[in-house]
């Protein structure tokens, strides 16, 4: 038997393969052997010197765990939405028998309904009243005047003709309380139920009053739904005679009812501009706030308006759009949104329009009683009063707005009016009124010759008026 070399004893034979100790010294051995011994050796010198900068060299060594991520899937394309194919045929008709069934059905509703018929709604108004005015006490905040009198001295801004009117520039008419719609917000409280109009006699005694005060600029029409008041076309003519903007505050589903056909046409051809309530640009949130159907009516109505100009740049047409959040909280910011309604509306309905304006929902008439039925009313109060903005002080609607309602009452903005709390003589500095009428306290628009009347007169306020002052305001 051959010896077997000294040099490769440490090789295991089963790493040589070989059967036969005579082949441990051939040739092709040896260079195997020696191969593997540098190999080895070259390893063990690598160990022991210091190793370089790996930040990744640390794959675990329970490979037995190691898994591949999938690949990350591509954004998918915006959505083309479905309901643009059948739009027109699914909008035919009058949104009223739905959103009737809708109140019959609701629990809400029929409370409302229920309380309104027990108590009236002059006790009802009261007692809602009550109910903020516990909850504010419940939080320690003083009455809205001395409360936005120490938050304006706090923050170094003068108090001087604090909540006091000034020169009249718009002139706002609530010119009926009728609607196709029933929304949950609502603070007007409209429904198809609702017939109260503003009639011809009342309206030519606005249009008086605003050919005799050419300080004001602008006629502003709400509702209900104001399209579907009798003396619309009659008011929104005349104030463009004039020539003074209109706006309509529209919500876009009248624009469609039967016999509106025409309504949208008229807008365009006397140049009046549309304020329209979108509080949303998904069918579901839409819907849930204003009921069944509506969104589809909705996004028909602005897709008609495009058609004709408005929200067109070059046009002259405008179109802006209103947000109010669906439940207890505050608008999101502004601008933010307004981009964000932008992409949305173009990418998915190729809709345009002019601006974005975000509201804070008032705690009165509808919205106080979704807040109280979920013992949510103080909460939200309690919000308002916390986000409380200085900033907003100097735009309240109520320093340059005269709000009348349809039998022609005047107020210092729609809020009060559905408060019943109207501006009364005894308000005005120093100025005699004759007022003709004895059935309210307060004065209405043939009490006053022109608004230069109203001059100076304090601002009526009360517990609501926090929702104006919180956030970005509600003016």
């Amino acid at each position: 038997m051959y010896a077997v070399c000294s040099s490769f004893r440490s090789v295991p034979r089963s790493i040589l393969r070989v059967k036969d100790q005579r082949h441990l010294c051939s040739p092709r051995v040896i260079l195997a052997a020696t191969r593997l011994l540098s190999s080895g050796s070259g390893q063990s010198e690598r160990a022991s010197k210091p190793r370089a900068d790996l930040p990744d060299y640390k794959t675990d060594i329970n490979i037995h765990d190691h898994k591949l991520k999938r690949p990350d899937k591509p954004p998918p394309p915006v959505p083309r939405w479905v309901g643009l194919d059948d739009l027109k045929k699914r909008v035919q008709g009058s949104l009223i028998p739905e959103t009737l069934k809708h109140m019959e059905e609701n629990e809400d509703f029929k409370i409302t309904a229920e309380n309104l018929r027990k108590l009236g709604q002059v006790k009802l108004t009261r007692e809602e009243r009550k109910k903020r005015q516990r909850a504010l006490y419940n939080l320690g905040v003083p009455n809205f005047r001395d409360f936005v009198k120490s938050r304006l001295k706090e923050n170094d801004i003068s108090v001087e003709g604090l909540l006091k009117r000034k020169k009249t520039e718009v002139l706002q008419l609530n010119i009926g309380l009728y609607c196709n719609q029933a929304c949950n917000h609502c603070h007007v409280e409209s429904s198809p139920k609702r017939k109260e109009m503003m009639n011809r006699q009342t309206a030519e005694r606005c249009i008086e009053l605003l050919a005799k005060s050419p300080e004001i600029h602008t006629l502003d029409l709400t509702g209900g739904a104001p399209e579907l008041c009798q003396e619309f076309r009659y008011l929104a003519k005349a104030g463009r005679d004039l020539g003074r903007q209109v706006i309509d505050r529209c919500n876009l589903t009248a624009l469609l009812e039967p016999g509106q056909e025409d309504t949208a046409q008229f807008l365009a051809e006397n140049q009046i501009k549309v304020i329209a309530s979108l509080p949303c640009y998904s069918a579901k949130n839409v819907n849930l706030q204003r009921g069944r159907g509506v969104f589809d009516k909705s996004i028909q109505a602005l897709l008609v308006l495009n058609s004709l100009g408005y929200g067109i740049p070059g046009t002259g047409l405008e179109i802006d759009l209103v947000y109010n959040p669906l439940g207890a909280f505050l608008p999101p910011p502004q601008e933010a949104l307004r981009q964000q309604y932008k992409e949305e509306l173009m990418s998915i309905f190729g809709i345009q329009f002019n601006e974005l304006y975000t509201i804070t929902n008032m705690p009165i008439k509808r919205f106080a009683d979704f807040l109280y039925r979920r013992n949510e009313l103080q909460d939200y109060m309690d919000v308002l009063v916390r986000n409380f903005n200085p900033e907003t002080v100097p735009g309240l609607m109520c320093y340059n707005t005269l709000n009348v309602n349809w039998q022609g009452q005047i107020y210092d903005c729609d809020f009060n009016q559905q408060m019943d709390i109207g501006i009364s003589a005894k308000k005005l500095p120093d100025r005699a009124i004759n007022q003709k009428s004895s059935k309210s306290p307060f004065l209405s628009i043939w009490d006053i010759e022109n608004v230069d009347d109203l001059l100076g007169a304090r601002v009526a306020i009360d517990n609501h008026c926090f929702g104006c002052t919180a956030g970005m305001g509600s003016s």
